[in-house]
């Protein structure tokens, strides 16, 4: 039997929105171009201006792509977490412990029910864990690329548009140490999404703390020395360009999981490249953050409202650690269009996939404190 949580209707999550903490990363970790795992800042990249007119389909018969078709878990979120536990000493203080990609999905519900969603969640040391359900995301996935390819360009391609912003728009270092030629070259490299740069934050909403993992495109200028303070990230984003109201409306939309997924790693500026129906980028335009949800709240007929997607993941969050209460693993779920988002156990013991054996040992390692001095 499945506990229910209500999603609407949404006027109860209407007002002042429930006190955010201002996300503050406390480790980092690099994906290589193979997508081998780094601790560190490695494949961090640097925002510089696209040059506009590009064609974003260029270099698609060369790309190198990641293949996430494997379920990689928490893995490298836990191996950060454990690096920066072993490095302090203590164990992080979080409720829940996810990637981005998650809470994106939560803080969205009340206004986005198109595709619903299934992760997998277990209760240790008091922290849930939660990641998503690999088999529904693949099927998900494979409905998407279906009803896209009505289109003139294949679903892969217009994909692959993102990707490509993204290597036209960022340097592997400062402007002022990237050769000439490097910058002036962009639109011929080799695109490949294999290497990623992924900040962890520890945020709260409402009385939840929760630590996230996920990727970041760029950064402004160069990281603060002092641990915690706000860091000029770039989130990047490609959309068509807005040819009359239908388009604003669409746009408007998208803006929500832009917003969130800025909002939750503390990304303060997204910067989005607009493109032709032929994937030729025609201009870039700057937003904050933060202005966002008032932007479109004074749009004729708001698609959204960001005080309610904050108070709804503050409720959520807090009747999610009454309802996961004991082991095994419990499965998250939101059906398309459903109104409720249910919660029921798959397992009675254990972890599943959740948390690896590395972590697990390290924590009872990390429980039992340090060996007692040797008598002299």
């Amino acid at each position: 039997m499945a506990d229910q949580f209500p999603i609407h209707p949404i006027g109860r999550f209407y007002g002042a929105s429930q006190p955010v903490k201002r996300p503050k990363e406390f480790a980092c970790f690099s994906y290589d171009d193979n997508h081998e795992f780094h601790l560190g800042d490695s494949s961090m990249r640097w925002y510089y201006n696209p040059p506009i007119g590009a064609d974003l389909s260029q270099g698609y018969d060369q790309f190198i792509k990641h293949d996430d078709s494997k379920d990689e878990h928490l893995v490298s979120l836990l191996k950060t977490i454990k690096a920066h536990e072993e490095e302090t000493g203590k164990k992080i203080d979080a409720h829940i412990i996810t990637w981005r990609g998650m809470m994106t999905k939560i803080m969205s519900c009340p206004f986005d029910d198109r595709d619903g969603f299934e992760m997998n969640a277990t209760l240790y040391q008091d922290a849930i864990y939660i990641e998503e359900n690999h088999e529904c995301k693949e099927m998900t996935r494979r409905q998407q690329n279906a009803q896209q390819r009505r289109g003139p360009f294949p679903a892969e391609v217009m994909q692959f548009w993102g990707y490509k912003f993204e290597t036209l728009a960022t340097l592997p270092a400062p402007w002022g140490e990237t050769p000439r030629e490097d910058i002036e070259n962009r639109v011929n490299e080799v695109v490949n999404n294999n290497a990623q740069y992924c900040s962890v934050v520890r945020t709260g909403i409402g009385n939840s703390v929760i630590c996230i993992g996920g990727e970041v495109d760029a950064i402004w200028d160069s990281k603060p020395p002092q641990p915690g303070a706000p860091i000029n990230w770039v989130e990047l984003k490609t959309s068509a360009e807005i040819r009359h109201e239908r388009d604003s409306d669409n746009f408007n939309r998208k803006l929500l999981k832009f917003w969130i997924q800025s909002f939750l790693l503390g990304v303060p500026r997204i910067i989005v490249g607009f493109r032709s129906q032929q994937g030729i980028l025609t201009r870039v335009q700057e937003y904050e953050t933060a202005t966002i949800p008032d932007l479109v709240a004074r749009t004729p007929k708001p698609a959204w409202n960001g005080d309610m997607c904050v108070n709804f993941a503050a409720e959520f969050l807090t009747w999610l650690r009454q309802t996961i209460n004991d082991d095994g693993v419990w499965r998250i779920r939101r059906r398309p269009a459903s109104p409720v988002i249910e919660v029921f156990r798959m397992e009675e013991a254990g972890h599943g996939d959740i948390l690896t054996d590395e972590f697990i040992n390290w924590r009872i390692k990390l429980s039992l404190g340090p060996p007692p001095p040797l008598d002299p």
